[in-house]
């Protein structure tokens, strides 16, 4: 198991928005966490990132406990989170960004980590020396998710990495999504689009007012009435 969290417990203030959950991402899976808008599945990520407090609960990566890492800590063992809503820097350049993500990196690693993810994302080549606000908002995703990249990390958490897309724009940060798991990292994914996550996933969770509430193979659970009817459409 690459990583194991254990009964996974995040409070904000008086609220408890993550109440008891386990998962486990295998090596070269990708992992979907489905559920409504609230439902924890963002702080999920956080938590296991080291960017939330943990108030109770366990996550090993690759066999060592990361519980307590602050998330430069858990980010040097090759976890990076791509958080909701891209937060790039707006007024600094394309590459600018890039170098951000990579600031771990030694020089050589860092220029190969730069060719890496502009062969993976050809437009963000040709706009290297362009603000990085003045791009359209899938331009800027595919930045979100090259800046995460940069650090080489064995595993992705991607969350809601369609939010705010056009449908062809959602089918091609899906295309590099699967593209990402093809070159070897591992990839934890938040997505609103259910349909689209359980077609390139292993394996899913559902997740309902902070419980994992089901799990299973992806293939399965979109079979699953329950699924479509809640998720799909269907």
């Amino acid at each position: 198991m690459m990583l194991e969290a254990v009964d996974l417990k995040i409070n904000y203030g008086r609220i408890t928005a993550v109440r008891g959950v386990s998962l486990g991402v295998e090596k070269g899976e990708i992992v979907t966490l489905v559920g409504a808008n609230g439902a924890g599945k963002s702080s999920i990520l956080h938590g296991i990132a080291g960017a939330e407090k943990l108030a109770g609960g366990s996550v090993s990566f690759e066999g060592k406990d990361i519980t307590a890492n602050r998330a430069h800590h858990t980010a040097a063992l090759g976890v990076s989170l791509v958080p909701e809503g891209r937060r790039i820097f707006g007024r600094m350049s394309v590459l600018e960004n890039l170098e951000v993500g990579g600031c771990l990196k030694d020089p050589v690693s860092l220029k190969n980590g730069l060719a890496m993810v502009m062969g993976l994302f050809p437009v963000l080549k040709e706009r290297a020396r362009q603000e990085a606000g003045t791009l359209s908002g899938g331009e800027q995703q595919m930045l979100a998710i090259a800046r995460g990249l940069m650090n080489e990390p064995k595993l992705l958490l991607l969350d809601e990495p369609s939010l705010g897309l056009s449908p062809l724009m959602e089918q091609a940060v899906f295309k590099v999504i699967a593209e990402i798991r093809r070159l070897g990292t591992t990839i934890l994914l938040v997505e609103q689009n259910a349909n689209l996550a359980l077609k390139i996933s292993d394996k899913t969770y559902v997740v309902e007012s902070g419980k994992i509430t089901l799990s299973g193979k992806s293939g399965e659970l979109l079979k699953d009435d329950n699924i479509k009817k809640a998720y799909l459409g269907g």
